[in-house]
């Protein structure tokens, strides 16, 4: 046996280990070093909870609390569920909706007011791109503007146009780490990911031209509906359960 050589193997197969070992500690560090940033104003017992239940908080907590009102406005145009979508006479490349000059530039004459909607890269799914109307620099949650894309081509688009009527008297808004906290206590179920925490405005659409939205935090899980969160009254709210009560309402 060439035990020089022997030794060599063993040397280079004990350093190899202590690499991959080095890179598994560092990849446990940098995740604690995560998760201790973006639980960092939540109290103890909500963190200690989130262990028992598996939750995961993979969104930097946002620190602002502004002072927001309710919008009041009148929806312009027919719901989604019966407009059909309008077919676009030259279709865009799609990568022009990650700049928003580009975006504009393409489409701002064949699209009405595109420079008022943004982008929400984490609510698009396959085949469409969907933005918001914003206001103020918060996007408006259930108007929407959504760009249907294949073969790297923008196609059609789907677009609720609003006028503004007013605002109502502006409160200041819970702060997102009280508001993530009364959903993992109350709301979410073992082993959820929250992957993102935006504050906006959010209401049940009704069968009328005016409509109401309040100012809301959108919780976004990996998987499951959105949570909506009333700013102000701290009440929460689905996408499922609003589309339930809506039904329930036009029978």
């Amino acid at each position: 046996m060439d035990w020089g050589r022997a030794k060599n193997v063993l040397i280079i197969s004990f350093l190899l280990l202590n690499i991959l070992l080095g890179y598994q500690l560092w990849l446990d560090i940098k995740v604690q070093l995560n998760v201790n940033v973006n639980t960092a104003e939540l109290p103890q017992d909500t963190v200690l909870l989130m262990q028992q239940k598996r939750i995961s908080l993979e969104a930097n907590l946002p620190l602002e609390t502004p002072k927001l009102g309710d919008l009041t406005y009148l929806l312009q145009s027919d719901s989604r569920k019966k407009a059909e979508p309008v077919i676009l006479n030259t279709p865009a490349d799609s990568t022009i909706i990650f700049t928003k000059s580009e975006l504009v530039k393409t489409l701002g004459n064949f699209i009405p007011e595109l420079d008022q909607y943004q982008f929400d890269s984490l609510n698009s799914r396959d085949g469409v791109f969907v933005l918001h109307r914003v206001v103020d620099g918060l996007p408006m949650f259930d108007v929407k503007l959504e760009l249907y894309y294949s073969s790297q081509k923008i196609t059609a688009f789907q677009q609720d146009r609003v006028e503004l009527l007013g605002t109502g008297d502006a409160r200041q808004v819970l702060p997102a780490a009280k508001v993530v906290a009364s959903l993992i206590e109350t709301y979410l179920p073992d082993g959820a990911v929250i992957t993102d925490i935006q504050l906006g405005y959010h209401g049940q659409i009704f069968d009328s031209e005016k409509q109401v939205s309040a100012p809301s935090w959108r919780v976004l899980l990996e998987n499951g509906s959105p949570f909506y969160v009333h700013a102000i009254s701290g009440e929460v709210a689905t996408d499922e359960e609003q589309g339930e009560a809506a039904a329930n309402g036009l029978r």
